[in-house]
């Protein structure tokens, strides 16, 4: 019978099947709450895994260890070496999940599930497809090489299929409790059948759960009661500093249980199990419970003799245990001592087992880091590498010969291989996923500008995303939006009014409902197309990369906008970087910006977000300052966000409403969507212009006028899209060099109307490093302005000219540009 924990207390006794409370309860520990009893969903029987199935799983176990800790060996020993610099890998990470993955990938998957694995597990992900046959022996080779097998899954540069990548610990386990309430989304809106949907699976080392964005999305996750979640942490307890403390696994239990998971501890293999039940085997069983995990880690890497010597020093006075501890030779003891839940793939298989319904698991699977290497349980192992020696002498024990060290069934005689290869092209995986092709949403020739003669471009931005939701076009139905608590100062108010918010049970407005005045009339249903979320912007992140992955994970696109507010965009930067790295597509809106914010101080203006704008890869970055730029712009990121060489889009907007200019036809907007378009056209040669971006284009406008009589020919130059005009730059800069299209680029065109000795005034409410690259196009100077410091409170007006943001500071700028001629 497979003992379950209820809890992973090193001190506490085992939960059995037959019983409601673990051995020894006492109501409330020193520690804290008492031991919860089993739920009922953790005590029906499990139906006995066929021994052949077992056999063929622990035979593919060794495979996997075997495959990769040789494709890490031969990327540091064997690869020619050009730098001296070590290639590195984590055979000992590898080896304490080797287990976890056969009995998951070979018999526990189905078709519709979506893994996301641990990063340092990723040569063991490439030996499973290799075995598959999805990953090629060349990969293999150049693994953590140019064009090779990535260091970490990568949906975006491996070629083998991955679900989630992986790579900034935590993220991976995030992002799954999200695709999970994406799913929920999608089969609340039928596009998903109920009967189709997968699990999301996380694997994780034990050091992951330090993260805290794994407990911002476990609370998420809570308030929006996902299904179809499985967490299963490698327990092998080293990080990468050190063995980790005994005490942090007190309270795991408790924190996802009270989140609503089902927790499933496997601390005992079945050859423990069998051995308890012997004679002496309790006391061994109590022993091992309280034995602390620095030395059960440090007894692990001695071996055998090792254990003998403790266990018989501190079991003395118990004859029974004595005597069981002699009936095992030294090698067979430490096997008996480090048979681990998590390395047993009876006890693995039967767990997953017990978790086949959609109730959120974690999974707390006992391992010891470098199972079955020469290093195992050393403090060190975390980066440790084989040496020539030690992988030579586990070639040898596997009855690998020499030059077949890559075979993927090497050691094993004709009739065994042939019986694995059967069984892996027999296992759920093999038999392949359907992957539909996802048709694109059809997105409207224009979008309507809002009406006024002034507006602000984040008032501009609800009114668009209004008028689109009332225009029963297709692309309003795929719209889905989220923001971190900052909904309806966003702008995103009127939407929500319009399409609900998404909640799987109804959820009425009470204040409508009592007839109190709201301007929010939120009500929430299966149909509701807002995901409301609390105020974490790491959150806001994995939820938009979740929603941006619909059409790769789900079969179904989803155009997702989060609003958030701009400053606060770094505080969630590394899963917004996590989300533009698996190419995950979605529309980015944030307001307000920059000192412009004006009285709400220091601590909500943003300096240097435009630069972030520029700087990350997968994301496009705009800045309109008027409403039908924005319209513009939105209609563009709707197809960008489909299209194949696409991406996300982040828009800056502002809640300054400013005047709107007058067009005289649309000539503008093709240069607008190119990054850059002249508002008014310098007169040919002439020796100056203003650039300026967003917010600030009345004080451009302004200084444009105070200036044109002084400076004959001046041009004002509309910068849309610092990025787009960067990027086009460096793009043509490579090209010249790789032998591409070397065509002038968009910002060259735009600064060729000018004298190659004019003079630029740049202007962004933002760090001027933005803009002030211009003068490197044709070696012009240039005057920057904007933010390189802390804000303070106050007007408009006092707020300017502190931070020479306005009219007068421009014309101070130019008049020190002819100076210096």
């Amino acid at each position: 019978m497979m003992t379950v924990y209820a809890n992973s207390l090193s001190n506490r006794q085992p939960i059995r099947k037959d019983r409601r409370r673990p051995i020894g309860y006492q109501g409330r520990t020193p520690d804290g709450p008492a031991l919860l009893p089993e739920t009922p969903s953790m005590l029906h029987e499990v139906k006995p895994q066929d021994p052949a199935t077992i056999a063929a799983i622990e035979a593919l176990e060794v495979r996997l260890r075997w495959l990769s800790s040789w494709t890490i060996h031969n990327a540091n020993h064997l690869r020619e070496s050009r730098d001296g610099l070590k290639v590195g890998g984590h055979q000992a990470s590898c080896a304490s999940i080797t287990a976890i993955m056969a009995a998951l990938y070979f018999h526990a998957l189905r078709p519709n599930d979506r893994v996301a694995v641990k990063p340092h597990a990723g040569p063991v992900l490439h030996a499973i497809h290799y075995l598959l046959g999805n990953q090629s022996l060349d990969q293999l080779q150049r693994f953590r090489g140019l064009g090779g097998a990535q260091s970490y899954p990568s949906r975006t540069k491996d070629k083998i299929p991955v679900d989630f990548s992986t790579g900034s610990v935590g993220l991976g386990v995030a992002i799954t409790a999200f695709a999970s309430l994406v799913q929920d989304y999608l089969i609340a809106h039928r596009n998903l059948a109920e009967a189709d949907a997968g699990r999301m699976i996380a694997l994780m080392g034990d050091a992951e759960l330090d993260e805290g964005n794994i407990y911002e999305a476990l609370i998420e996750g809570y308030k929006h009661d996902i299904r179809n979640c499985w967490w299963i942490v490698d327990y092998n307890r080293q990080s990468l500093d050190a063995t980790t403390a005994d005490r942090m696994f007190n309270r795991f239990d408790d924190i996802f249980r009270t989140c609503g998971w089902r927790v499933l501890t496997l601390k005992h293999g079945k050859r423990q199990r069998e051995a308890f039940r012997r004679p002496g085997g309790k006391a061994i069983a109590a022993w091992i419970d309280n034995c602390p995990n620095a030395d059960y880690a440090a007894l692990t890497y001695q071996g055998g003799a090792a254990w003998r010597a403790r266990l018989t020093a501190d079991l003395a006075a118990d004859a029974k245990a004595l005597k069981l501890i002699a009936a095992f030779d030294d090698e067979g003891l430490a096997a008996l001592m480090t048979n681990l839940g998590g390395h047993c793939i009876e006890t693995l298989l039967d767990a997953f087992a017990q978790a086949d319904d959609d109730k959120p698991t974690m999974f707390i699977a006992y391992t010891v880091k470098g199972y079955g290497l020469p290093f195992a349980g050393h403090k060190d192992n975390h980066a440790g590498l084989m040496n020539p020696t030690q992988i030579d002498g586990l070639r040898q024990s596997l009855g690998i010969d020499r030059g077949e060290e890559w075979a993927p069934y090497g050691g094993l005689g004709d009739n065994s291989a042939t019986m694995l290869r059967q069984f892996v092209a027999g296992s759920p995986l093999a038999l392949g996923r359907g992957a539909a092709a996802v048709e694109p949403v059809p997105v409207p020739a224009t979008l309507p500008v809002p009406e006024g003669a002034e507006q602000s471009t984040q008032a501009a931005f609800g009114r668009i995303l209004l008028d689109l939701s009332k225009s029963g076009h297709p692309l309003a139905d795929r719209i889905v939006t989220t923001s971190p608590d900052v909904t309806v100062s966003t702008n995103l108010g009127a939407f929500v009014n319009q399409r609900g918010l998404f909640r799987r049970q109804e959820l009425k407005d009470v204040f409508q409902a009592a007839k109190i005045p709201s301007a929010q009339k939120w009500s929430g249903h299966g149909a509701g197309q807002h995901i409301e979320l609390g105020i974490a912007e790491h959150n806001l992140f994995l939820m938009l990369a979740a929603l941006g992955l619909s059409a790769p994970t789900f079969g179904t696109r989803l155009l997702p906008i989060g609003t958030v507010y701009d400053p606060f965009i770094a505080r969630g930067l590394d899963a917004l970087n996590y989300g533009c790295y698996q190419n995950a597509r979605f529309l980015l809106v944030a307001t307000p910006s920059g000192v412009t914010l004006g009285p709400e101080g220091g601590a909500h203006q943003s300096i240097n977000s435009p630069l972030i704008g520029m700087g990350q890869p997968g994301l496009t970055y705009f800045e309109p300052a008027f409403a039908d730029e924005l319209a513009l712009t939105m209609r563009w990121a709707f197809e960008h966000m489909q299209a194949e060489d696409g991406g996300s889009v982040y828009l800056r907007l502002t809640t300054r409403a400013i005047e709107q200019v007058e067009r005289t036809d649309d000539g503008w907007q093709e240069d607008a969507l190119k990054g850059g378009y002249w508002l008014m056209r310098p007169a040919p040669g002439a020796e100056a212009a203003i650039v300026f971006t967003g917010a600030i284009a009345p004080e451009a406008i302004a200084a444009w006028h105070d200036l044109k009589e002084d400076i004959p020919g001046l041009g004002l130059l509309n910068v849309t899209s610092p990025d787009l005009l960067h990027r086009g730059w460096s793009a043509r800069h490579a090209a010249r060099w790789q032998g591409g299209d070397t065509g002038r680029a968009h910002v060259e065109t735009l600064l060729r109307e000018l004298s190659p000795t004019a003079g630029l005034v740049t202007i962004i409410d933002g760090s001027p490093s933005a803009l002030s690259w211009l003068g490197g196009v044709r070696g012009q100077k240039v005057s920057a302005l904007g933010l390189d410091r802390f804000g303070q409170t106050g007007d408009l007006p006092d707020l300017y000219r502190t931070y020479r943001l306005d009219s007068d500071a421009i014309a101070d700028a130019a008049a020190e540009l002819f100076l210096d001629r």
